[in-house]
């Protein structure tokens, strides 16, 4: 059997029932990371952004950036233990 059947095994049984085997935490993970990386995206884009349009104030901008990334990290890393969790 291939490493990709391993992974997700759709199996047909009975009346059209379909159940879901195998590792399915990592596409949960692939989809939890999605959120937290456009969130960064979006924070550093926009501290950019006022960085060019304030530059006085580099230092309560580049503080509220580091702390804005650090919240949507913990999202992410939220998303890779609710894999082993929820086993």
């Amino acid at each position: 059997m291939s490493a990709a059947l391993e992974m997700v095994n759709l199996a047909v049984v009975g009346n059209a029932k379909t159940t879901v085997v195998g590792n399915v935490a990592s596409i949960g993970y692939g989809l939890a990371a999605i959120g937290p990386g456009v969130g960064v995206g979006i924070i550093f884009g926009n501290g950019t952004q006022a960085l060019a349009r304030q530059p006085e104030a580099a230092g309560l901008i580049r503080t509220n950036q580091i702390m804005g990334f650090a919240f949507c990290e913990a999202l992410a890393l939220i998303g890779i233990v609710m894999g082993f969790v929820y086993k």
